[in-house]
């Protein structure tokens, strides 16, 4: 589960996980990545994520999902000759088409959508397309920042009367949505960044199935003191021990710098290094164009024919510019977005290590209740395991036990049902 490259100048470890919940029977979130394979394809289009949260009736939620997370990626590849930003926006434009025209041409997929949260790590930073409230997080020195903006009705309210999602009233209902892909013909996205990489920076994308069941300070803490493949299975299976009615899903990905290299933040355009793909087949065009006019009208034409593949050159370097030169911190003249929305503090201290160990409390006495199949000598080792690390002062090791309990219980529930169930 946990997946690790090593490629130019950095390191990057990540996970994915995507789980139907103990309530639904089915899965209507997605997601996916598409990591460079080369230094070649890092410097000019980066590494992909991308979760989605599809809402329909029947199959339309699942379906929705999925091609939203098929979609961006391919498209953003496609269309590689625009900067990473213009390609990421066109990229959900371009799911949104294609999820659209499959709702009205299907009436059991009509009005079907997703929301979609896409993030892309290039040399000049971390880049976000958004629409709905599927989240992107980043943790940075013991603080986890949410750098995309619901688009909900709880969140609209929020900031139209300027105050907390504490304060929003009990009728406003929590589960509205103010966007998603693929539900109308045209879509608006948000976009953000490009935020600066920093060794050690550790990003969450997430399904609202998470962030609807944990904390702020619970997300931070996990991030910080598991491995991403440790980290995404914590994540879920604590969405899951309270209630898990919900699909949820998580992306985790830890990017470092390789030893010995700079911090990258906004590197030179790769198209100072001549010549290019685009400079060679420039230059046979204008040999082309010659030879055949010097050929077939003589020396006049070959003139002429030099001088259209010298225009095409022309053409071509430009594009090669504008497709690998450092883009601006600016879209259509407009700032990329206004992340971070929310800090929140999650060193791994004492007080970390407290809250994980009364979720493992509350757990004991509702699986006590409930007389839930655990396999208690394990779970009380577990938990005396994770009270002594916190004693010692090793307050990540008890947050790691303390996430093991809440898997160990997880994965017993499960099997408690399929057996009941068969």
């Amino acid at each position: 589960m946990n997946r690790k490259l090593t490629i130019a100048n950095h390191r990057l470890e990540y996970a994915l996980l995507s789980d139907v919940g103990l309530v639904r029977s089915m899965n209507q979130d997605a997601v996916a990545a598409a990591v460079a394979g080369s230094e070649e394809v890092w410097q000019q289009r980066g590494h992909v994520f991308v979760v989605a949260d599809g809402m329909g009736a029947h199959a339309a939620g699942e379906l929705a999902s999925k091609l939203a997370v098929d979609t961006l990626p391919l498209s953003y590849q496609k269309h590689r000759w625009r900067p990473p930003p213009d390609a990421l926006r066109k990229a959900v434009h371009d799911a949104n088409a294609r999820i659209y025209a499959r709702a009205t041409a299907n009436e059991e997929f009509r009005g079907m959508g997703t929301t979609l949260s896409a993030l892309v790590l290039v040399p000049q930073g971390a880049l976000i397309a958004h629409v709905g409230d599927s989240r992107v997080y980043r943790l940075r020195d013991g603080t986890l920042q949410q750098l995309t903006f619901d688009h909900s009705l709880v969140w609209e309210v929020c900031e139209a009367e300027g105050i907390t999602e504490d304060e929003v009233p009990a009728y406003i209902p929590r589960n509205v949505i103010t966007r998603s892909v693929g539900s109308r013909p045209e879509v608006e996205v948000d976009m953000e960044g490009p935020f600066p990489l920093q060794s050690g920076d550790t990003f969450l994308l997430c399904s609202d199935g998470l962030t609807a069941r944990t904390r702020d300070q619970e997300l931070g803490t996990i991030l910080g003191c598991l491995a991403p493949g440790e980290a995404v299975q914590a994540l879920v299976d604590l969405a899951i021990t309270r209630g898990g009615q919900d699909n949820v899903s998580a992306i985790v990905v830890r990017y470092d710098q390789t030893e010995g290299t700079p911090q990258s933040t906004n590197p030179a355009p790769s198209s100072a290094k001549l010549p290019g793909a685009a400079y060679l087949w420039a230059g046979l065009s204008a040999a082309v164009f010659a030879a055949a006019g010097s050929l077939v009208w003589g020396p006049p034409a070959a003139l002429a024919g030099g001088a259209v593949g010298a225009l095409v050159a022309i053409v071509a370097a430009a594009i090669h510019r504008h497709a690998h030169a450092t883009w601006p911190r600016r879209l259509d003249g407009r700032p990329l977005g206004r992340g971070p929305y929310t800090t929140c503090p999650c060193p791994p201290d004492q007080q970390a290590a407290q809250l994980f160990d009364a979720t493992v409390r509350q757990l004991q006495e509702v699986a006590q209740a409930e007389n839930w199949p655990i396999d208690w000598p394990r779970f009380n080792a577990l938990a005396d395991q994770a009270r002594a690390a916190a004693s010692s002062g090793d307050y990540c090791g008890a947050v790691r036990r303390s996430c093991q309990i809440i898997t160990m219980v997880v994965d017993q529930t499960r099997t408690d049902r399929r057996e009941t169930a068969g």
